[in-house]
């Protein structure tokens, strides 16, 4: 059950809180710009890894093949993209490209860097007091619960005791086209069911109202 005490912050809290995050310098081996989502004041809060190559120069993110999965996701349970980003705040445990690795592919960010970063995270979820939080894959899962495998984790709702009350965390895989977890059994059954959990939950509802 999520707590029922209505969000009291304003978009323009939410301005001032990212032109702060926007200036932040503090992890040298992170690639700049930051990235973030649109400032709006949503009962649902979207937690990402961190910006891709191509997302610092689109200016948001999800901007490139990852989020076009990400969105056939949350369009077949009733909000398109573009509905999306204008109804949901979309965060990040790293708001920074934390760039290649030497073998290629991205950068895992490393303690250090996700701890510094953490502080924006922590302060979006105490403006917003989320009533759904939706991690989307491992590292940004594993900042609210513990994980050993995705199947024990996706397609189930895992409420979550946070300092204004409780609130509702909807897992999902990460949309990564070089993953196949999501496309092949039981990860395609266990997206389908949160997705269904997404959907019924009544903060989602209440974006479409």
């Amino acid at each position: 059950m999520t707590h029922s005490i209505p969000c009291q912050t304003s978009v323009s809290q939410l301005i001032t809180h990212q032109k702060s995050l926007c200036q932040c310098h503090r992890c040298d081996a992170m690639i700049g710009p930051v990235v973030t989502g649109e400032p709006v004041v949503s009962p649902v809060l979207l937690v990402g890894q961190a910006p891709g190559e191509k997302e610092g120069s689109m200016g948001r993110p999800f901007a490139w093949t990852a989020g076009k999965t990400l969105f056939k996701w949350f369009q077949s349970i009733g909000l398109s993209e573009t509905q999306f980003r204008q109804s949901v705040y979309m965060s990040a445990v790293c708001r920074c490209f934390p760039g290649k690795k030497t073998k290629g592919g991205d950068r895992v960010p490393s303690a250090i860097e996700i701890e510094t970063c953490t502080e924006w995270l922590t302060k979006e979820i105490d403006l917003l007091q989320p009533q759904l939080i939706l991690p989307v894959g491992k590292l940004a899962i594993t900042q609210f619960i513990a994980i050993q495998k995705l199947t024990h984790i996706i397609g189930r709702v895992h409420p979550i005791d946070l300092h204004y009350g409780s609130c509702d965390l909807i897992p999902l895989p990460h949309p990564s086209g070089a993953s196949t977890w999501h496309r092949t059994a039981p990860g395609k059954s266990l997206l389908q069911q949160a997705l269904s959990l997404i959907e019924q939950h009544q903060a989602w509802k209440n974006l479409r109202t």
